[in-house]
């Protein structure tokens, strides 16, 4: 393994004032990791737009490259539009480009582009090559897909529309991850495809955002996470214990870098990071060599 391996690292938009300098503590603390680039969460429909434009203006002033979410499902073009020449000319290179799920209260307009693969589409036509365009990708395969090889083709899809590079849903299980690469690469992909890490620091926390994106916690997780109750401290330490060790395998075994998802705190995610064999390189060009295997 390349000792210089890059880190991104993902927010989302606080929901207050107290929240917002927590966000702006925990990223303080984060560069010291000097992430390729920050992502910032994007509600559905634009139910946190205002908040996602925010937090992005946040990071640029920290000095972090930020990427924000695009979702575009219940949204129109000329919306979508508007907000991409207002990230163009804030100097924003980077889209992480979604489809998102309705919010509640929206009844069933969709929207005038259905899926993340329509997006892609999209902002090629609308920017041309400005964006760097980031997808979503499911080792563990999509809640909503029928079955893997429709959600392998739907992956290609957003691929072959531009899409740049990926980051994978969090996972437990770094089999599922590389037997995904090796499908992708098998239909001649070779795009970054970049593992998305979930810190472990609260089991009912955990338990619920699996359940929702399919994510699945291992049965001895499982087990091993309960038997620890309330029991914070004990929770962390294996949490850490057991991430840095998978994250350390996937960095040992190719992954191109490693995309936490922060939770908007800093103490988790140091904490695996300095355990890793990790470095930072300000000559790395992120996504632009997928021979190298940078992050994109």
């Amino acid at each position: 393994m390349s000792s210089k391996k890059a880190v991104s690292l993902e927010f989302f938009p606080p929901r207050d004032a107290a929240a917002q300098e927590k966000l702006a503590d925990s990223a303080r603390k984060l560069q010291a990791m000097q992430p390729a680039y920050v992502s910032v969460t994007f509600g559905a429909g634009g139910s946190t737009r205002t908040g996602t434009a925010d937090t992005v203006r946040m990071m640029q002033k920290l000095g972090c490259d930020a990427a924000p979410h695009l979702s575009c499902i219940g949204s129109t073009r000329s919306v979508l539009g508007n907000i991409l020449d207002s990230y163009r000319e804030q100097g924003i290179k980077r889209i992480v480009a979604l489809r998102g799920d309705l919010p509640s209260g929206m009844g069933g307009d969709p929207g005038e582009l259905h899926y993340a693969s329509d997006l892609v589409s999209f902002i090629r036509e609308h920017s041309g090559d400005w964006f760097h365009i980031e997808v979503a990708a499911y080792p563990e395969m999509h809640p909503q897909a029928s079955s893997a090889q429709a959600d392998l083709d739907h992956f290609i899809d957003k691929i072959q529309a531009g899409a740049d590079s990926a980051i994978t849903q969090y996972f437990f299980n770094p089999d599922a991850y590389f037997d995904f690469v090796d499908r992708v690469r098998a239909k001649g992909v070779d795009v970054p495809i970049v593992p998305g890490i979930m810190p472990i620091t609260n089991y009912a926390q955990l338990a619920r955002f699996s359940n929702m994106c399919g994510a699945e916690i291992p049965r001895w997780m499982r087990l091993r996470l309960m038997d620890f109750g309330d029991d914070k401290a004990s929770i962390k330490a294996f949490g850490i214990d057991v991430i840095t060790r998978m994250s350390q395998r996937l960095l040992d075994d190719g992954a191109p870098g490693l995309h936490f998802y922060t939770l908007n705190n800093a103490d988790v995610t140091t904490s695996i990071w300095r355990q890793l064999d990790v470095g930072s390189d300000p000559e790395l060009n992120m996504g632009s060599d997928p021979v190298r295997g940078l992050a994109p």
